[in-house]
This record gives structure tokens, C-alpha cells and sequence, in this order.
């Protein structure tokens, strides 16, 4: 849990390298500092939970109008209580304490542009106490000579390696590679309008298990596609754009799932602008997520004497369940300075079993909310 919401609200703060789909094939003209705070808690009925404090760098620089070097550090600390998996199994057992972590990373790319195309080679690495992960990635994309059409493809290689303190047996290789491929589209059909397509697929092959987790047994391999559309449209009348998403994901643990999201940019005066923004997440559940039940709870690993212990799959873990969660949040920004801009954005996060369009999933499990703080600043050189 640590490291997934951690990266995640990183990568949402600052834009990383190894995220980005070119839309023109143009060098920067302009360097740009960047400096974010984030916080992150979670709470469930009677209980807060996570609480997480994220700062973040990036620093990007064009060099002599060919090359362009982009930067991003990253560090965060985790403090609370794991969140609640099932609310009869957490009244029966108490939820575990998580103890302080911190997470450092580090995001690099180069690129070098050409008069219809460009090529970006990327690294990352991210350490905390139990935990190290690392990848190289490499992409390239292809303008048509009127710059409308833009075709991007990439790839990447990531390698984990998971170091689970006692009483988790340290002995026990717990590691895991995946290999992703990313092919998108950019068309510029207007003016006004500019739309994008991206298909990717990963495959992993390791330990994708919970090590702190009795019973957590998960298949050796997962692999998933994606499939993601965006609309860009910019208003004349209003000087406003809007930005609307859709992606569809389905992997070999059985989740399938649909993301909504809209958030519209609006230009005010004295240098001010607004943004709010929606997002609405279904996901199905894993074919080997178990709903709880104090029956279940009793005999939790009883499939029968012919099936040896460990050889099925078998997971309580809630973010394996089928749910549905709603996003909602408001962005504003102040130009306070030459080329200076400084931003403050909040995000309630509400997730419910029964708010899916995949299926309702787990009535046991408890009701979970989060809220994201950000505060930014910058500066383009």
C-alpha cells in the first residue's frame, strides 16, 4: 500500500518522464523548475488510517535546441494503520500498524528532437526499507510533416525487488520483472480539437503477493492491456479546455476495469485560473479474491484435503475486489511573478462496494475515503 499510493500521488503531482506521449515533435524553449507538496490520508467509519507527505523536484533544461533533459525527485513518508480489509475480519483481528517509511526516487530522460520526430531514453529508481524498484524505457515518436499526425511507441523494463522484514521469511526471493509496450496515436482534427489514442501491454512474471499477509497466495504471472482515448477541446467563447479521458484495463487476475475522467481549465483575470475535474473508477474482482464471511473467517483455508496448502490462489486483499469510486476535485493557480506560477488542488476520493458497473462486489467490506492536498510552484528559465 505504501508503495502504490506513494508513486501514484508522485506521479500525479509532476509529470514523469517515462508517462509522457509526445503530442509535436518540437524542442522546449524554455527550461522549468518545479517544486510540489502533497498530502494524502484515508480514513474508514470510526478510524483514520494512512497518512502520507510527499515532496517532490523536477528540473527541465533544452540544450542547444536539439536535446532536452528532464529531472524528477521524489521523496515521501508513510505513517498509520493498514486500511481496513473486510470489516468482520478487522473487528475480529484489529488493524495492523504500519510503521514510519520513506520512499526516495529519482525520474531521468534525454531527448533529442528532429524536424518530424524525437527519441526519449528514461530511467527511474525507487528505494524504501523493504522495497527497490528499477527501470529503463525508451520511446520514439513520428510526425507527419504537417505536424497533425503524431504515432508514438515505446517501451519499458522494470525490475522489483521486494526485502520483507521479519517476521516474513528473508530468505524467500521475492521479485518480479515486467515488460510494457506502449503504441499511440495523436491526431489533431482541428483547430480546436485534439485527440489521442494509446494501446499498451505489460507482462510480469514473479512475486506479486502480499508478504505481510497470512494466506496471500496470487499466480507467479500478470499480465494486462490497456486501452486509453482522449479529447482535448479548446473554447473560443470562454478562452476555457477541457480534457476528457476514457480507459479500459484487463488483466489475467480476472479485474477488468472502466476509467472516466473530466476536468475543464479556465483562464480568469488577474492571472488566476480554475480547474475542477471528476473522475469515476470501476473495477471487477480477481478471480481468486474471496469474500469474507464469519463462516469464511472460521476455516478461511478450507478448499478440501485433495488441494495441498499454497496451491491455490487465494487472496482477502480489498483492492482486489470488485468496487466503484468517485473522484472529485478543484485546481487553483495564481501567475504571482515573471514566468512564476503557484497552484493549491484538493481531491476527495469516496470508494464503495456497490457503486460499480462491473457487478456490486464485497458487502462486508468497509466504506473508504481519501483526501489529497496539493501545493505547487514553478518557474519556467
Amino acid at each position: 500500500t505504501t508503495r502504490v499510493i506513494g508513486a501514484a500521488l508522485a506521479a500525479a503531482s509532476m509529470y514523469l518522464p517515462a508517462a509522457r506521449t509526445a503530442l509535436a515533435d518540437a524542442a522546449p524553449e524554455k527550461g522549468i523548475v518545479a517544486f510540489k507538496y502533497l498530502n494524502y490520508k484515508d480514513w474508514q467509519p470510526g478510524q483514520d488510517r494512512m497518512n502520507i507527505n510527499a515532496y517532490s523536484v523536477r528540473a527541465m533544461t533544452p540544450i542547444a535546441g536539439k536535446w532536452a533533459i528532464d529531472f524528477t525527485g521524489t521523496i515521501d513518508s508513510v505513517s498509520g494503520s493498514s486500511p481496513k480489509f473486510h470489516s468482520y475480519f478487522d473487528t475480529a483481528s484489529g488493524a495492523s500498524k504500519i510503521n514510519s517509511d520513506t520512499r526516495k526516487s529519482a525520474d531521468l530522460s534525454v531527448t533529442r528532437y528532429f524536424s518530424n520526430s524525437s527519441v526519449t531514453a528514461g530511467t527511474s529508481f525507487s528505494k524504501e526499507s523493504d522495497y527497490i524498484s528499477r527501470s529503463v524505457s525508451l520511446q520514439g515518436s513520428l510526425s507527419t510533416p504537417s505536424k497533425n499526425t503524431t504515432v508514438t511507441l515505446g517501451g519499458s523494463i522494470t525490475t522489483d525487488s521486494i526485502f520483507p522484514t521479519a517476521p516474513v521469511d528473508p530468505t524467500i526471493d521475492k521479485g518480479k520483472k515486467i515488460y510494457a509496450v506502449l503504441l499511440g496515436l495523436t491526431q489533431i482534427v482541428s483547430k480546436n480539437d485534439i485527440v489521442q489514442l494509446n494501446l499498451s501491454r505489460s507482462v510480469g512474471t514473479g512475486y506479486f503477493r502480499d508478504p505481510y499477509r497470512d494466506g496471500d497466495n496470487r499466480p507467479s504471472y500478470r499480465n494486462y492491456s490497456t486501452i486509453m482515448t482522449r479529447w482535448n477541446h479548446y473554447f473560443e467563447s470562454t478562452e476555457g479546455v477541457t480534457h476528457l479521458a476514457y480507459r479500459y484495463y484487463d488483466d489475467t487476475f480476472g479485474i477488468k476495469s472502466h476509467t472516466f475522467s473530466a476536468e475543464y481549465i479556465q483562464p480568469l483575470p488577474n492571472g488566476f485560473s480554475i480547474m475542477p475535474s471528476a473522475r469515476y473508477y470501476s473495477q471487477s474482482a480477481a478471480y481468486f479474491y474471496v469474500p469474507v464471511s464469519p463462516a469464511e473467517v472460521a476455516a478461511p483455508y478450507d478448499y478440501g484435503s485433495s488441494i495441498p496448502a499454497g496451491a491455490y490462489n487465494y487472496s482477502l486483499d480489498s483492492r482486489l475486489s470488485a468496487f466503484g469510486a468517485v473522484t472529485l476535485g478543484i485546481k487553483v493557480s495564481k501567475k504571482i511573478a515573471h514566468d512564476w506560477i503557484m497552484d493549491v488542488r484538493y481531491d476527495r476520493y469516496m470508494q464503495r462496494y456497490d457503486w460499480g458497473i462491473n457487478g456490486k462486489g464485497d458487502a462486508n467490506l468497509a466504506h473508504f475515503n481519501a483526501g489529497f492536498i496539493q501545493a505547487g510552484l514553478s518557474k519556467e528559465f
